[in-house]
């Protein structure tokens, strides 16, 4: 009786001594940035992104260097004003000047698919 109570005892206090690590809110972070953005191809469809989620390309979702998970941006497509809210889920784009990685569906409202790459501006 003794070494279970003892047993639950610690796993008591070992549980308690876990914290999550946490995140700045969407709320303490603003600011914007102009740069190329790009969307992902389909084969990243069902996997895992950086936050943990299933990647989905029908969710207005995307990848973001440095900005806090959860945080909503707006997108401008500065060739044709059309503009689209994302959530960052996911870590990139890793190529040299990009700096947004939008879902398909993302890229599709602001009218990108074609070329591939636009110019933006995000909103934060």
């Amino acid at each position: 009786m003794m070494k279970t109570s003892l047993s639950f005892l610690l796993l008591v206090i070992g549980l308690s001594s876990c914290h999550r690590r946490t995140v700045p809110s969407s709320q303490e972070v603003s600011g914007s940035e102009t740069g190329l953005a790009s969307f992902y191809s389909e084969s990243y469809n069902g996997k895992k992104t950086a936050n943990g989620e299933i990647y989905n390309s029908s969710d207005y979702t995307a990848a973001h260097k440095k900005l806090p998970f959860n945080t909503r941006v707006k997108v401008t497509n500065l060739s044709n004003g059309k503009t689209v809210k994302v959530r960052i889920n996911d870590r990139g784009p890793f190529v040299a000047g990009r700096i947004i990685d939008l879902t398909r569906k993302a890229a599709k409202k602001i009218d990108m698919i074609g070329a591939g790459v636009a110019k933006v501006k995000i909103s934060y």
